[in-house]
Order: structure tokens, then sequence, then C-alpha cells
């Protein structure tokens, strides 16, 4: 098997988008005819024309209607910049519902330099296992994946919703490095690729794959203990591994008014009072599996992943994660605030970033990193 190519969708529904280079680049209608050069040092604007697409050139010139527009840098080391930020490979332009969709088109071992530092962070040379470990884990989540999002024209997402991806400003010596030493590596079980999921911070426990997603009952996707021999837990250096999270009467009535109705629990206007919150039952990793929200004209259950959103914190982002406790805060019979204590980041399936760093922190490789979160599988080189 060859190196994939891998379609990442960088923009969606966009209303205009500006592409320059530092180099020469080559502009293709749909069928790989030229549209033209565009000079290096140039900003070219593509804006929707009708059923397509149309390219302005800075003197005002502007194209015929096309159906789609590929970019092509004239030498594979010049970057194509999508507004600031460059890529490798080629972009695709085409026609949305809402406007323009961009993808980047290039190798995975190109796209996985652009993911590793943006989903990882800079590391030092004390997390190199742990790197390495991510790019494996990305690379079958990245392969195994290839086609996810065909419905919208391409594979992935460059957003938390598949794995985030940065282009070129995201790429480190350090994510070089784990991408060329563990070239074509992926994760199989029986010979499959899994489903690679991770997250930020388990906070001391992975979940087993069916407390969050209801298709993923798979042998190597159990919870397990992530700790060391002291029981100490590997992740309990990340900054997420515990946080508090508290809500005022107001803040809360004010998050549930709206995310109560968003996930069609409530019909919308109906929270007007909220008298208690409650977990009333737990997964086997020791995370909130139910939640009860007594709104005085009902008792809403909320379960599993929904409990993230609809229990958002300020700023509208989700709770860090359902591995939490809840303290009700009472002024006589009426709640006036509520605290959640809780651990960790993310869903809690698979693979645990902090915690893959404090294990390359503690001497381990990243095959022993990637068995710990995969129990039974094993290490294939595709490539």
């Amino acid at each position: 098997m060859s190196e994939p190519e891998i379609r990442v969708g960088l923009v969606t529904g966009a209303g205009k988008v500006v592409l320059r280079s530092s180099a020469p680049l080559t502009l293709l209608g749909p069928e790989g005819g030229l549209i033209g050069d565009a000079p290096p040092a140039t900003a070219w604007t593509v804006v929707t024309d009708g059923s397509g697409l149309a390219l302005i050139a800075p003197d005002g010139w502007r194209s015929a209607r096309q159906a789609g527009i590929t970019v092509a840098a004239t030498s594979p080391a010049t970057s194509i910049n999508l507004g600031e930020r460059g890529y490798r490979g080629r972009l695709e332009l085409a026609r949305d519902d809402r406007g323009i969709t961009v993808v980047n088109r290039l190798g995975v071992e190109s796209y996985l330099a652009g993911v590793l530092s943006a989903e990882m962070g800079k590391r030092d040379s004390t997390d190199t296992e742990a790197l390495n470990a991510q790019a494996v884990v990305s690379r079958t989540f990245a392969i195994r994946n290839l086609g996810k999002r065909r419905a919208v024209g391409f594979d992935l997402y460059a957003s938390v919703s598949d794995q985030v991806y940065g282009g070129i400003a995201s790429e480190t010596p350090m994510a070089w490095d784990a991408v060329r030493q563990t070239t074509g590596q992926v994760i199989t079980w029986q010979g499959a690729l899994i489903d690679a999921f991770f997250h930020s911070t388990c906070g001391g426990r992975t979940a087993d794959g069916t407390e969050i997603f209801v298709g993923a009952n798979r042998p190597y996707l159990k919870s397990v203990a992530d700790v060391d021999e002291n029981g100490q837990a590997y992740c309990r250096i990340s900054p997420r591994y515990q946080w508090r999270q508290e809500w005022t009467r107001a803040e809360l009535v004010a998050t549930l008014q709206k995310t109560l109705p968003d996930e069609g629990l409530v019909p919308a206007g109906s929270v007007t009072d909220v008298r208690a919150v409650r977990v009333v039952s737990r997964t086997v990793s020791d995370r909130a599996d139910k939640v009860e929200i007594d709104v005085g004209t009902r008792i809403v259950t909320v379960s599993g992943p929904d409990i993230r959103q609809v229990l958002r914190m300020s700023g509208d982002a989700l709770l860090r994660s359902t591995r939490f406790s809840l303290s009700e805060q009472y002024e006589g019979t009426r709640l006036v605030g509520l605290v959640a204590d809780g651990g960790g980041a993310g869903h809690g399936v698979g693979f645990c970033q902090w915690g893959a760093v404090g294990r390359a922190r503690a001497g381990q490789q990243f095959p022993q990193i990637l068995q710990a979160y995969f129990p039974g599988t094993e290490l294939q080189r595709l490539y």
C-alpha cells in the first residue's frame, strides 16, 4: 500500500476566500484546464457566482464562472495560503449550499505533521514517546475514516469534530520527527484498523466505549485504570486533571433555558425555574450516566454525552467531562447555586493525551503506551 491522500475540510459556507503564496500558483478548473497563473505575493479572491465560483485578480480581472477551482503550487516546497494560514499540497474549492467549501488535499504524513502539535501542544524532548504514540493514533484515525465526510465533499474536518489540523503553522520539528519515526504505522485489531478514539485527560480512568458511543462495543475500548504503581494518575500533570464549575441560580436557569430545548428535551420557553439537578446513575468508569433536572413543571432526564451539552460552562463551552460530582446550594427550599467538582477533559474513551505524556516521562515507549490504552491491539506498518 502506498501513502494515501486525505482531503481535509478547512472552510465551509464561506462568502469569499483569499488565496496567496510567496511563490507562483497555478489555478485550474474542474477538469484540470488552466484558468491562470497567480504571481507570487499577490492576493486572489474567490467568490460565489451563481451555482459556481469566480476568481478575482488583484487588478480586478474576473474569471468566467467555474464549477470548481484547484490551486496548486509550482513547487512541492511552496505553501498555499488561505488567508494568513499556509498549507501543503493543493487546495480545492467548490460551491456549497451556503457559499464556498475549501478542501486541503495532501498526503497523510504531511497532514499528520500539522495535526500532532495542534492536538498535543508544543512538547519537549521528554515527551517524544507521547508524540510518537499520538502520531500512530492520529494516522490510524485518519486512514480508518477516509470518506467519513464524503457527503460534504471531503474526508475529515480540520477541527475537534474529527482531529485538529492547523497546516504549516502547527508543524514543529518534534512533530515531523514523530511522523518520520512512525511512518506508515497504525493500530489494528485482528488485522483491521481500530476505532482510534482519543481525548485530552481521562482523570485517572478511561471510559468504556459504549458509555459514550452506542456503536463502540469493542474489546479494545474498555475502561482501564490509568495510574502508576503508586496509584497516581498518569494524567495528573494535566491542567484539566481537576476542575470546578459553578453556576449561580440565574446562570443555571439561563443555561438550561437554551440547552434543554436545543437538545430537544423540552419545548422552547418551557424552562422558567430550576429546583434540583442531581446525578442519578453512573457508568462503570464513575462518570455521570444520567442527570435529572427538576424544572418545576417536569423532571427532565439527561443521559450520556448530552450531559456535557446541557450543563455548559460560562462562555457556552462544553462541560469539560462527565467525571464529576454535583453539590446543590439552597436557601430554604430554593435552589440558589450548583457546583460541579470534576476531573478530566473530553469523552474519556481510548487514548488519553495527558496520560501518554505522563507515561512518556515515566520512561515508557510508544508501543507500551498504545497497548495501555488499546489493550490487545497490534502495531502494523501499512506502507
